[in-house]
Formats: C-alpha cells, sequence, structure tokens
C-alpha cells in the first residue's frame, strides 16, 4: 500500500487542529526526508470555496523532489493543466466535475489516466462534493463504477465526515469502490488517527492511504506509517 502524507494547506500555511502554521515547504522536505515516496498536497481554501493557494503551489511543485499528486477543488480544464505544467505528476478532479460525464472524458483524453484522477467526496455513501451543503442522489458506489467504465484508473475516495476528524476511515466505502475491480485503484483518505487504522486500510486492500492531521500531531511519525504499510 503505498502511503501519502497530506500537506494541506489554508491562508497560505500549512492546516492543523487549532491555527494554521508551518511552511508547506519546510513540511514537505521534513516528509521527504523521512522516506515518504509520494506527497498529496491539498489546496483547502479552493476546496471549500474560500479563495486558493495558487501562489503557494506553484512553489511547493516547482521545488517538489518527489511525486506530489494535487487536489483540493480543482475542477476545470485550465486549472488541471496549470497544476501539472508546474510539475504535479497526478492531479485529482473534483468531485462534482467528475460527474460531468463529458467533462471527464475530455480530461481523460487529454491527460490520460495516469496523470487524471477522480475525488469520490461522500457521506453516509452518498456523493457530496466538498464545498458545497447538497448531498447527491448517487451513491459513492454507482460513481465509481461510472468513471471506472469511463476509463478512471485512480480513486480518492474520502467520507467528508470524518476529513480531518481524527475518528478513523471508512474503511468499508473504500473497500467496496476496490472490489469493483476492472483496474481501479482506490487510495483511501480522511479519518486516520493511528498505524491501527491504516493497517485497517491496508487489509482492505486499497492502494494507498493518505495521512494529514495525525501526523502533524504527532500521533505517529511518517517511519512508523511507512513501515505499518510495507
Amino acid at each position: 500500500m503505498e502511503l501519502y502524507p497530506a500537506v494541506d494547506v489554508q491562508g497560505g500555511r500549512v492546516a492543523r487542529a487549532t491555527a494554521p502554521a508551518d511552511d508547506p515547504l519546510t513540511v514537505a522536505g521534513a516528509f521527504a526526508a523521512a522516506g515518504a515516496r509520494w506527497m498529496h498536497f491539498v489546496d483547502l481554501d479552493r476546496a471549500l470555496g474560500r479563495g486558493d493557494n495558487r501562489a503557494v503551489a506553484q512553489r511547493f511543485l516547482t521545488a517538489a523532489t518527489l511525486p506530489v499528486q494535487v487536489g483540493g477543488g480543482l475542477r476545470t480544464e485550465a486549472a488541471i493543466d496549470e497544476m501539472l505544467a508546474w510539475g504535479a505528476t497526478r492531479v485529482v478532479l473534483g468531485t462534482r466535475a467528475a460527474t460531468d460525464r463529458a467533462l471527464l472524458e475530455r480530461l481523460l483524453g487529454r491527460f490520460g489516466p495516469e496523470r487524471l484522477a477522480v475525488g469520490i467526496d461522500a457521506r453516509d455513501g452518498r456523493v457530496a462534493p466538498r464545498g458545497e451543503q447538497e448531498v447527491l442522489d448517487l451513491t459513492a458506489l454507482e460513481l465509481a463504477r461510472r468513471v471506472r467504465d469511463q476509463g478512471v484508473r485512480t480513486v480518492v475516495y474520502t467520507d467528508v465526515a470524518r476529513d480531518g476528524a481524527l475518528t478513523g476511515p471508512d474503511v468499508d466505502g473504500a473497500r467496496g469502490i476496490a472490489r469493483l475491480g476492472g483496474g481501479i485503484e482506490v487510495i483511501a483518505s480522511g479519518g486516520v488517527a493511528s498505524l491501527e487504522d491504516l493497517r485497517r486500510v491496508q487489509a482492505a486492500g486499497v492502494a494507498g492511504a493518505i495521512v494529514g492531521r495525525a501526523l502533524h500531531e504527532g500521533r505517529f511519525t511518517l517511519a512508523e506509517a511507512l513501515a505499518c504499510a510495507a
């Protein structure tokens, strides 16, 4: 299982449990030094519709020494193109955009499934795009099946109620998508609070896990998490 330490940025700084703190590049350097193989960069302000951190993203991606997966409210061809041009290895298309079949087909045709993942944000099993109040009349599993059939190979699955809450990830939801087969790989996100959570995610047969707040709060080290995921 691949581990993706997260650098969630809010107001230009790394978002933590209380106030935004720390420079994103400093955190990324520490992750790299600790043995990370990937990083997951998220612009929380953009994801929540409260502005953006484009200048920080550009600086982060330009300086990155590891592959970076980028997410956070990326819904247009121009936004994805920008992140890839700055050096992102893979971009996560926002959930709302992923429900647009024509847009997804066009994006896959241009960027390919290796460089484009789909984010599926859910609440109680139903699609709930981050930054919106609406819960769609569509299950996460139905959306995952649809995007898989369109050619998507990587899905980042997040239970939005658990994201940043340290209440444990939605292992059952991630497992259900992984069992769709057809070449789809699932990266579980949201709620990881302990090494036991990581063991549960790994046992579910998913391809990866994103860990953020638990690392920043020192609940375990990145080295411990990498060893757990190996």
